[in-house]
């Protein structure tokens, strides 16, 4: 739906209404959609630095089109010969590069900056962990092949993991920030590394912690089911108790 929105936008410049206000924001009209506030502006010069968009030529068709039209460099004429289904299919392909170019542009200098401006400013969200003290969270890529896995966001302070809350987040790609930005991040700005949290949750009845010994058997108890799992996927049986 938010696809067909953003056609429909670049529809009313290509018959010529609104185009004063469009024709020279496509980016600006991607980072305002909802669920795109992880995203940052990337510069127009870096999208149409060849260099920096080596082995992105397979990604989508038309490369040079899908760049020229990130850019709003598209000839309208062209744009108003394409159907209803290939202009979608046009923004579609946008939407992606422009995520595979954001992943190198968040790693360099200048985006490592506008990334740490939202950052600070707990654009990506807080960790739910009560003990990390709402400490702002990362965005994180697991993989940095596209559509293998949804973003994820990565605690400085516990140093785990978490799903976004929101699911308009969670649709993201993961590859649109990949596996290195967390660390670049927070080598590049070691002031903003944390503090790891000294406390931690211990369960108590009536106030009382649970009897060290209790907690043994239980491991105990988990580790022997582990076991028992493991040789009957394996073919062999017998009395384990």
């Amino acid at each position: 739906m938010a696809d067909i929105e953003m056609v429909e936008a670049r529809s009313n410049t290509a018959d010529g209404s609104d185009s004063s206000e469009y024709v020279e924001f496509w980016i600006d009209l991607f980072l305002g959609r909802k669920g795109h506030e992880y995203f940052c502006d990337v510069d127009t010069d870096y999208i149409v630095d060849r260099f920096n968009l080596i082995n992105l030529q397979k990604t989508v068709n038309k490369f040079t089109q899908v760049i020229q039209y990130i850019v709003d460099e598209l000839d309208d004429t062209i744009l108003e010969q394409l159907s209803s289904g290939r202009m979608q299919q046009l923004e579609h392909d946008a939407c992606k590069l422009y995520g595979l170019i954001h992943a190198r542009y968040v790693i360099t200098i200048k985006g490592l900056q506008k990334m740490l401006q939202k950052y600070k400013e707990a654009d990506f969200g807080r960790c739910p962990r009560v003990y990390c003290n709402f400490q702002p969270l990362l965005p994180v890529g697991l993989h940095d092949a596209p559509g293998v896995d949804c973003v994820k966001l990565y605690c400085p302070c516990c140093e785990d993991l978490y799903v976004p809350k929101s699911t308009r987040h969670s649709a993201i790609d993961g590859a649109y920030f990949g596996t290195s930005f967390a660390g670049m991040f927070l080598q590049a700005f070691p002031e903003m590394v944390p503090k790891h949290p000294v406390q931690r949750y211990v369960p108590k009845i009536f106030g009382f912690d649970l009897h060290k010994q209790a907690q043994t058997a239980r491991w105990q108890e988990l580790q022997r089911l582990k076991l028992e799992n493991r040789l009957k996927s394996k073919g062999v049986d017998g009395n384990y108790k």
